[in-house]
């Protein structure tokens, strides 16, 4: 039985599909034993990774572009892919079938503060739809749950979230989505990484993950809401189911979780643009700098 010490990032529901890997055994039946290392603070994730602590991350790929800006040696390599589509929504107090991105000119938008990487995305496709960001009123310094709570009171036009807050407030009547994020296209937000020489002194450990993985990514494409979130219950204290499947339904509608874990190179390359345009970072690896495509391509290999 190999042995892997997995860290994780911060708890959130658009990771369901690793929380249900780790629920139904599905690295154990492939010989791995994997130890689970709660995370409160993303940015912690990737220092954990370097300094040895954990053998292996999931998190978002923008972490190892900002390392890579920093270093353009850095060590950290992204492979099994997940979360390929945005996550994230506009949400106003009123239904808003109609909205553009353009309507955010004339409204106050609270962004997410927690992460960067929603800001840096939408910012990215309002250039794109030739609207200037920085003619956008934000507010930048609250929590989702504050702006949440501020569409909800009708003191803050829209805000940036994600689920299960998005259909909690649908199923309450104080929100409504008017935006998702993942209508940009495949886009780049979670998946396992880490050091070079620890993904080959444990190739086999981690091929043997990445089989786990697909096979709970295709069980997780067909298996029923309700039944995803009573396999991933016992990760959240207090899980609002109702609301859960709900955002299971539509995350999984939107494309945001892939179906197995091969890595698109056009998510990658979608993030790094975003990334760019914002002034985050000023250098790119490409998929081939960042991306240890090959533990996948032999892990899933006939």
């Amino acid at each position: 039985m190999h042995q892997v010490t997995l860290q994780e990032p911060f708890r959130a529901l658009f990771y369901a599909p690793f929380y249900a890997a780790l629920a139904r055994g599905a690295y154990a039946s492939e010989g791995v034993e994997v130890r689970l290392l709660p995370g409160t603070v993303p940015s912690l994730a990737k220092d954990s990774v370097l300094e040895g602590i954990a053998d292996l991350a999931w998190g978002g790929p923008m972490r190892l572009l900002l390392a890579h800006d920093k270093d353009h040696a850095c060590p950290l390599r992204l492979f099994g892919a997940v979360v390929m589509g945005d996550p994230f929504f506009l949400v106003g107090r009123a239904p808003r079938p109609d909205f553009r991105l353009a309507d955010l000119a004339r409204l106050t938008l609270g962004t997410v503060s927690e992460v960067p990487t929603p800001w840096w995305t939408l910012q990215d496709d309002l250039r794109r739809a030739g609207i200037d960001p920085d003619a956008v009123a934000r507010v930048t310094d609250r929590s989702m749950a504050e702006n949440a709570a501020a569409v909800a009171a009708g003191t803050l036009d829209v805000a940036q979230l994600f689920e299960p807050l998005v259909s909690a407030m649908e199923i309450a009547g104080t929100g409504h989505a008017w935006y998702a994020q993942a209508s940009r296209g495949a886009t780049s937000y979670t998946a396992f990484y880490g050091r070079l020489d620890v993904i080959e002194a444990k190739r086999p450990a981690f091929e043997a993950m990445v089989r786990g993985l697909a096979a709970t990514l295709a069980w997780f494409a067909e298996a029923g809401a309700a039944e995803i979130v009573s396999t991933i219950a016992p990760f959240f204290e207090g899980l609002d189911r109702e609301a859960a499947a709900r955002a299971v339904d539509r995350y999984r509608a939107l494309g945001v979780w892939t179906t197995d874990p091969r890595f698109p190179p056009e998510a990658l390359a979608r993030l790094e643009a975003a990334m760019l345009s914002a002034g985050a970072i000023t250098h790119a690896p490409g998929f081939a700098g960042l991306v240890a495509e090959d533990v996948t391509a032999r892990a899933l290999a006939p």
